[in-house]
């Protein structure tokens, strides 16, 4: 159980600071240290390897790059919660992405409605400026965990010829789902534009964070197979909690 506690090899290339670094990625990696938990201080770590403050600090601070766990003033160093990875070419929904990765996806409902289309919403969803179009803001949760905020808007063509999800339908299941199933819209492509922002007070309340917290806004445009567009929406990921992916090949 305490194998990370090993001498350090003082002979060898390694930087020392690595060195404890990944004894103790692998202790999280395997259970000795759990979401939630609190690594040991670097007051500690000096006291178990001998070593410098700088050292210690630098294995944590390598720890807290990666992903593994967030340094809080006062708390210490806490282990996260495993990443979730988006990869950047798949056009999947949120339900979807979470089940094949063996979490369990809900939604808690801010709010739906019907509001005039912004500039950018209008020339997104291919209307004039001031239409009418349906929105609905959600939160997006794993295994009852809030990770991520879902700003949609959709087109005002599909419910001509019926209304639009209801707030109980939109916190009980997929949008995407929803479309396809009521609306028979099949989703064809969709383009992305994936940036960094810092939570707002609104925002971190939400996402439970402190204000200013590091944030993923990916802006996605979505369009059926017909080419005809379907939804313009801002998604807002905790960085802690999710990541994307791309794989590049030349």
């Amino acid at each position: 159980m305490d194998d990370w506690k090993h001498p350090l090899d003082t002979d060898g290339p390694t930087p020392m600071w690595f060195q404890i670094a990944e004894r103790l990625r692998n202790a999280i990696e395997t259970g000795m240290f759990g979401p939630g938990d609190t690594l040991p201080s670097e007051a500690e770590l000096n006291l178990q390897f001998g070593v410098s403050r700088a050292t210690s600090r630098s294995a944590l601070n390598d720890l807290e790059t990666r992903g593994y766990i967030v340094r809080r003033s006062g708390r210490g160093s806490i282990v996260l919660r495993k990443r979730v990875d988006q990869p950047a070419e798949a056009l999947s929904g949120f339900s979807e992405d979470m089940r094949r990765r063996g979490l369990r996806p809900s939604y808690r409902v801010l709010k739906v409605g019907r509001e005039a289309a912004t500039a950018s919403v209008a020339e997104a969803l291919e209307v004039r400026r001031g239409a009418k179009v349906f929105l609905s803001h959600r939160v997006l949760l794993a295994d009852d965990e809030p990770i991520g905020l879902a700003l949609s808007w959709l087109a005002p063509r599909l419910f001509r010829n019926q209304g639009p999800p209801t707030a109980e339908e939109l916190e009980t299941g997929s949008l995407y789902g929803w479309l396809q199933s009521t609306c028979g819209v099949t989703m064809g492509r969709a383009r992305t534009y994936i940036e960094s922002a810092a939570a707002d007070p609104v925002q971190a309340e939400i996402l439970e964070v402190e204000e200013g917290f590091p944030l993923l806004l990916a802006r996605r445009n979505s369009y059926d197979t017909d080419d005809k567009p379907i939804e313009h929406v801002d998604l807002s990921f905790r960085s802690d909690r999710y990541r994307f992916q791309l794989e590049m090949r030349r």
